[in-house]
């Protein structure tokens, strides 16, 4: 299983705004694009110098920076020198363990949210990590712990123009950007609910230790989801109801969208998290009903021979003149007697249904 508990030793007892990354390092190196469009107006390329994005902070164009790999601090440190970003929102974009969070910071806006991840490692596991959202007047600035094609549908939407991308502004792009987000989390939720299918079939013919492991495994899954996706409602909630300047008032009804969006992901999480807490109630309460047949079983065979202990007993005492000692037929009588009341009470058994 992923770790997912990130350690926050190294930050212990330095002052606020204090730029340490906090998680593992899910890239190489830090990589940074620049996307910059406005109608027919493209300019796509990588930025090697960051002074070189000071040029397009203030520009009418949409511009999108986007960052991989957000280990290195000197980088961070200068970005934020460019776009005027507050130390406390670097310190943020570091400490790759923020919960889904948003921020109105006046000049722009900070925008924290979890990217979850089912083929990011060798055994298939749910891993997650944070993108981190700068919404400004002309710009948007999105950071990646590790690079992926995520986004690459939106950026070939603005190299083709489709839609109305690449005509709307900062805030249609930041909108854009979310949406992406979101409909990945349902793919991750499709998948886990194929798993929890199988394993409810598995349950439900024969429950085993290897389907408690894996209704053990999902569950953790499932409440690791539920931690990073249950505060993105207040997240998403608080940016539909913002009134910002940054964001128009036509982009409000595709945010009420990703608002449904996410109502429809929490609303998942919690139906498959009760399904998985039944299925354990399930699996204890088969191990019970099986270990009730097996007492039964043992119960019933105890009971049989009880009388037929009794008679064995009786006989087999040492008494010089038990009276049926010399008796020429005595031990046959004794076995038809015994098989006889053991007949009887299977029988009997058997019309009170407890067999």
């Amino acid at each position: 299983m992923p770790k997912r508990l990130k350690s926050r030793a190294k930050k212990a007892g330095l002052p606020p705004g204090s730029l340490v990354h906090i998680g593992e390092r899910l890239s190489e190196t830090t990589k940074i694009t620049l996307l910059d469009y406005s109608g027919d107006h493209i300019l796509e390329k990588v930025i090697q110098h960051i002074e070189d994005l000071r040029a397009f902070k203030d520009q009418p164009t949409v511009s999108w920076v986007h960052v991989e790999g957000i280990h290195d601090t000197r980088v961070l440190e200068q970005l934020g020198d460019v776009f005027g970003l507050h130390p406390l929102i670097l310190e943020d974009i570091l400490n790759t363990d923020q919960r889904p969070k948003m921020q109105d910071m006046g000049d722009y806006m900070f925008i924290v949210l979890k990217r979850f991840c089912n083929t990011c490692d060798e055994h298939n596991d749910i891993t997650a990590e944070q993108v981190s959202i700068i919404l400004g007047p002309h710009f948007v600035i999105s950071l990646q712990e590790r690079e992926d094609a995520l986004f690459e549908p939106i950026r070939d939407r603005i190299r083709t123009a489709k839609g109305r991308i690449a005509k709307a502004g900062a805030d249609y792009l930041a909108y854009s950007i979310i949406d992406m987000i979101l409909d990945s989390y349902f793919g991750i939720l499709e998948t886990l609910g194929e798993k929890i299918e199988v394993e409810e079939e598995a349950l439900v013919n024969n429950p085993a230790q290897p389907t408690l492991r894996a209704i053990h495994h999902l569950k953790r899954d499932m409440i690791f989801l539920r931690k990073s996706i249950w505060p993105l409602r207040e997240t998403i909630n608080a940016l539909e109801r913002s009134e910002s300047p940054l964001i128009q008032p036509a982009t409000g009804i595709y945010l009420k969208d990703i608002y449904d969006h996410t109502i429809q992901v929490i609303d998942t999480v919690e139906t498959y998290r009760d399904m998985l807490s039944g299925m354990i109630d399930i699996y204890l309460s088969s191990l019970s009903n099986r270990m009730n047949q097996v007492m039964k079983v043992l119960t019933v065979i105890a009971t049989i021979f009880m009388p037929l202990t009794f008679l064995a007993g009786v006989y087999g005492m040492n008494f010089k003149y038990l009276p049926e000692l010399e008796w020429h037929w005595g031990y046959l009588f004794f076995w038809v007697v015994n098989i006889t009341i053991a007949i009887i009470m299977l029988i009997l058994f058997k019309r009170k249904k407890w067999l």
